[in-house]
């Protein structure tokens, strides 16, 4: 029988588009090195076939993040195997894949980020042109609200309540959270809404907040091209997740609950925020290093 790849694909409803993109790229990848010679035919997938298959990635030389991921995305694909009667039991249950690591990027520090945000503030809205309205409240979000790039991307004017502050995100695995919005945040999305966008716009645009010069929805490229434009004060340039990073952070540095930023980043699993106390473990160990005088 052939592998049912697209059926797998389509069943991952709760899942964003980026991680649909992915598990289907990953499983992709697998199909074709079993039709190989790993495994000819769906049937015969077992638990050997799942350990050969990690050799074989290990043999590639890739990261470990990169491996773990694709464990993930073979596990998925056999559970759900299992589930259509392909084949027999989930072989997956018991297999072991190397921990992906936590490492994360350089986090910049309140004052270089907010320098960035000054940057893109350095006029005064009435006379800044769509774009650079748009690419300011683009920032102002990543950083004062915590955002997935993906996230940010596929918000929806439905999503934003200006009157109560509050920006509603679809994240990871359907979960909905509804999160603050700080003043200067605020700002720059009502400027953008009521003078960017409208300049935008196209009869056949989407309903996103985010628009590109076609009028089309922003793109996360599109989002890593604003952030190349507006870079540190010191010339380097961020990734979008950096801002996120720097959202959980500085909030972390400034003493907020552990648990409340890990419901404000849409993690369902607190493991996955305690990343960030690491970060701030290091920065507070360099301070007292520097600044005290029996370090």
């Amino acid at each position: 029988m052939p592998w049912p790849v697209e059926p797998f694909t389509r069943s991952l409803t709760r899942a964003s588009p980026h991680t649909r993109r992915a598990y289907e790229h990953d499983v992709r990848e697998f199909v074709k090195w079993a039709e190989r010679g790993g495994c000819p035919e769906p049937e015969r997938v077992d638990h050997r076939v799942l350990r050969r298959y990690l050799a074989y990635l290990t043999t590639r030389g890739l990261a470990r993040a990169t491996i773990a991921r694709k464990a993930a995305s073979v596990r998925a694909y056999v559970r759900y195997l299992s589930r259509h009667g392909v084949i027999p039991n989930d072989p997956g249950r018991s297999l072991r894949a190397p921990k992906g690591g936590r490492r994360l990027p350089r986090v910049p520090r309140p004052d270089e980020t907010l320098g960035l945000l000054d940057g893109a503030l350095a006029r005064d809205a009435d006379d800044l042109d769509a774009i650079a309205l748009r690419d300011r409240a683009v920032l102002e979000l990543l950083y004062g609200a915590g955002l997935r790039v993906a996230e940010c991307c596929e918000l929806r004017e439905s999503d934003v309540d200006t009157r109560k502050r509050l920006v509603t995100v679809v994240g990871k695995g359907a979960k909905v959270r509804r999160l603050p919005l700080g003043v200067p945040a605020l700002d720059a999305l009502r400027a953008y809404l009521r003078s960017g966008r409208a300049e935008l716009a196209r009869p056949e645009s989407p309903d996103r907040v985010f628009l590109n010069r076609l009028g089309r929805a922003l793109g996360t490229r599109d989002a890593r091209r604003i952030l190349e434009r507006n870079p540190l004060p010191d010339g380097r340039v961020l990734h979008p997740h950096a801002l996120r990073h720097a959202y959980a952070t500085h909030l972390l540095e400034g003493g907020a609950d552990l648990r409340a930023v890990q419901e404000l980043l849409g993690h369902a699993d607190l493991s996955t925020t305690q990343v960030y106390t690491h970060v701030t473990r290091d920065r507070l160990r360099t301070v007292y290093q520097h600044t005290h005088p029996r370090a």
